[in-house]
């Protein structure tokens, strides 16, 4: 099996994340995935993870970069922690209207989901 279909590099102390498609650093990726599909609206719902409520934000068509950084804002706003993954912003606890708020002041359309 060669190294290409074996997976490869995804992480280097040098470079930091890997593209897996080009073997590029993420930074200098050649092939930039394309951005995520949908029709653009936030859609804010509320999940429960272990008993815990998690805020999870999805549908915004924002590219790595720069929902990793909308994500910080929303974690910095909330003062609490989250992450970001598979293209959606996740946040811990209960702070659906205010990341409402906070997405709708940044011109991004949005939509509460779920319960």
């Amino acid at each position: 099996m060669s190294k290409k279909s074996s997976g490869g590099l995804v992480y280097s102390t040098e470079h930091g994340t890997m593209c897996p498609t080009c073997r590029q650093p993420q930074a200098a990726c050649s092939c930039q995935a394309a951005l995520p599909s949908g029709d653009g609206i936030a859609r804010v719902g509320r999940e429960l993870r272990k008993g815990k409520a998690v805020i999870v934000v999805k549908g915004l068509i924002l590219d790595s970069a720069a929902l990793t950084a909308l994500g910080k804002q929303l974690k910095t706003l909330c003062g609490t922690g989250g992450t970001v993954k598979d293209g959606q912003i996740e946040i811990q606890g209960e702070h659906r209207d205010n990341i409402i708020t906070e997405l709708n002041r940044q011109g991004f359309k949005t939509k509460r989901a779920g319960g």
